[in-house]
C-alpha cells in the first residue's frame, strides 16, 4: 500500500471529515438506522477514514439514488453503489468489493418460468427506483416495461404486474414469507457493488481507493465484515 499522501487527504477529505454515502435500503450492504448504522459498507467506510487519519461521518440513506445524488451533488465523498455506466459520468469507482445477484420474482400461477421469458410484450416489471437493476433493465429490455416505486415489490403487489424484481437475497426472504410468489429460476444480472468517488478527484486519490478495496478482499477484512452482518463470505468479489 503506498504512503497516503496530504494532497490525497486532503482531495477525500476537504472539510475535514470523511463524509460516506450509505445505502440503508440494500440489506446486503447496510443495517440498522440512520443513528447506528451498521454493515460491510460502513465497516469499509470507517477502515478509509482510518487509513486517511480522519474521522468519518456516515451520511445514510434509504435508497442508491439518494446515495448517488449526495455523491454527484458534492454532500458526500465516498460512496458505495452499483457500478453502472449511467454512474459513471459523476463517480470514478474502484473494482466491485462484493458481488450480488439480480432475480425476478413472479405470481405463484405466472406462465413465466425462465429469465429469457420475462422480456416480451405486454409484461411489466416493477423496480426500486433509481437502483442497479432499475438502470440495467432500462438500458437491456427491448419489449417488457419497467414500472417504477419506492420498492419494486410494492409497486409489483399495488398494480398487479406480471413481475418484480430486486436483488437475490431479499427476494428470496420476501419469498419465503409470501407463499403466492415464487422466484424465477437464474439471475437476470450481477450486481457489482464497489466504493467510489467523484470523478473530479485527483487520479491519486482514485488509485488510493482502488488499492484499499482491494487489499480488503485479499486480506479477509470484506468477508470477516459480511460475517459480522449475517451475509455469506462468499459475495466477496474476486481480486480486480
Amino acid at each position: 500500500m503506498r504512503t497516503v499522501t496530504a494532497a490525497v487527504v486532503r482531495d477525500l477529505a476537504p472539510t475535514g471529515v470523511l463524509r460516506a454515502s450509505i445505502n440503508l435500503g440494500n440489506p446486503v450492504l447496510a443495517h440498522g438506522t440512520a443513528r447506528s448504522p451498521g454493515g460491510v459498507t460502513v465497516d469499509i467506510a470507517r477502515e478509509v477514514g482510518a487509513r486517511l487519519e480522519e474521522p468519518v461521518e456516515l451520511v445514510c440513506f434509504d435508497a442508491a439514488r439518494a446515495s448517488y445524488e449526495a455523491m454527484a451533488s458534492g454532500r458526500a465523498d465516498l460512496c458505495f453503489l452499483a457500478i453502472e455506466p449511467a454512474r459513471e459520468a459523476e463517480v470514478a469507482f474502484t473494482a466491485p468489493y462484493v458481488l450480488i445477484e439480480g432475480v425476478f420474482a413472479v405470481p405463484g400461477d405466472s406462465e413465466i418460468t425462465t429469465v429469457d421469458e420475462v422480456d416480451r410484450a405486454g409484461v411489466r416489471i416493477g423496480v426500486k427506483r433509481g437502483s442497479a437493476y432499475d438502470l440495467f433493465l432500462s438500458r437491456t429490455l427491448r419489449q417488457a416495461t419497467v414500472v417504477r416505486g419506492d420498492e419494486g415489490v410494492d409497486v409489483f403487489r399495488t398494480e398487479g404486474l406480471e413481475v418484480a424484481a430486486g436483488i437475490g437475497q431479499p427476494m428470496t426472504e420476501y419469498v419465503s414469507r409470501h407463499p403466492d410468489v415464487r422466484l424465477v429460476e437464474g439471475a437476470f444480472m450481477q450486481i457489482r457493488q464497489a466504493a467510489g468517488t467523484t470523478v473530479t478527484r485527483r487520479p491519486e486519490s482514485v488509485a488510493f481507493l482502488r488499492e484499499v478495496v482491494e487489499e480488503l478482499k485479499t486480506d479477509g477484512f470484506v468477508a470477516r465484515a459480511l460475517r459480522r452482518a449475517g451475509q455469506a463470505q462468499t459475495l466477496v468479489a474476486p481480486p480486480a
